[in-house]
């Protein structure tokens, strides 16, 4: 499976976001989706994770109540939607697949990596 991020930008901290994840190759539906971030001269880090129904998610402490992530798909593509953005959420952020249909925050878990859209909060 091909993935393809966008929706990335610069805004203003407590502004908001939307990235996109968009599947092709295969279906979408197949696979456990997650977003990570890597910020300048840091590791990637988990952000949030959906199942393969969307029923279940899980999100890192840090975005808790302030991101969302959902999917549709019968559009093949995975959200995650960003609220009161604060400067230290500027990273590339990544959208990945897990194969196995698996929710987790370990980064070696995602079979599938797409290639990262930049979001730059400034204050």
């Amino acid at each position: 499976v091909q993935l393809q991020a966008s929706g990335g930008g610069l805004v203003q901290a407590g502004g908001s976001l939307r990235l996109s994840c968009a599947a092709s190759g295969r279906t979408l539906s197949t696979y456990a989706m997650c977003w990570f971030r890597q910020a300048p001269g840091k590791e990637r880090e988990f952000v949030a994770a959906i199942s393969r129904s969307g029923i279940s998610t899980d999100y890192a402490d840090s975005v808790k109540g302030r991101f969302t992530i959902s999917r549709d798909n019968a559009k093949n593509t995975v959200y995650l939607q960003m609220n009161s953005l604060k400067p230290e959420d500027t990273a590339v952020y990544y959208c990945a697949a897990n194969i196995l249909g698996i929710v987790t925050t370990t980064l070696l878990q995602y079979d599938y990596w797409g290639q990262g859209t930049l979001v730059t909060v400034s204050s």
